[in-house]
């Protein structure tokens, strides 16, 4: 698996954004956002139960993200269709208007290693990307455990002020500084 200091991985994968027109052969790759920090979340399936909280999480900060510079990019292993129906299905998920990977050919996923051995989908992994395209932070959970879209919003604050933050630091509070 990839992690921290290492480059996100050269990839072009179809993605789908918004209900308004059926998938057209959109792509997006890793250098489609140039100079933009990069939030890629990944879920494990469409339709199912853990998933959307998570997407309509990441969707509600997606303004935040936006604001420091970031673009939130949304993927899983299903196909561009599949995320236009399950988008088109729930209203909240229609709201997400980030782009959603369709990585049903693994290509990203198996490139930063974050595909489950036993189920083929893609476990719960969040990247952080720096404007380098260099990974600066990652989480993984399993499949069955929703992630925090805060904490990612906090970890980003941190890594943006490239200063020393202790734990539980807020954007706002003191950062560490060494005695000198």
């Amino acid at each position: 698996m990839l992690t921290v200091g290492d480059k996100l991985p050269e990839f072009t994968v179809p993605v789908q954004q918004g209900t308004n027109a059926l998938p057209a052969g959109e792509t997006l790759s890793h250098d489609s956002f140039p100079g933009k920090w990069k939030v890629i979340f990944y879920w494990p399936k469409d339709f199912t139960f853990v998933c959307p909280t998570e997407i309509v999480g990441y969707g509600d900060l997606k303004q935040d993200f936006a604001d420091r510079d970031a673009v939130l990019i949304g993927a899983s292993t299903d196909t561009a269709h599949v995320h236009l129906a399950w988008r088109k299905s729930d209203e909240q998920l229609a709201k997400a208007d980030f782009p959603w990977l369709a990585d049903n050919g693994k290509v990203l996923a198996d490139a930063l290693g974050i595909v489950h051995a036993d189920e083929a989908v893609a476990l719960r992994a969040t990247f952080i990307v720096d404007p380098d395209n260099v990974i600066q932070h990652v989480t993984i959970n399993g499949l069955n455990v929703g992630r925090n879209p805060q904490e990612t919003l906090r970890v980003l604050d941190a890594l943006q002020t490239d200063e020393l933050c202790p734990c539980n630091w807020n954007k706002g509070e003191d950062v560490l500084h060494v005695a000198a």
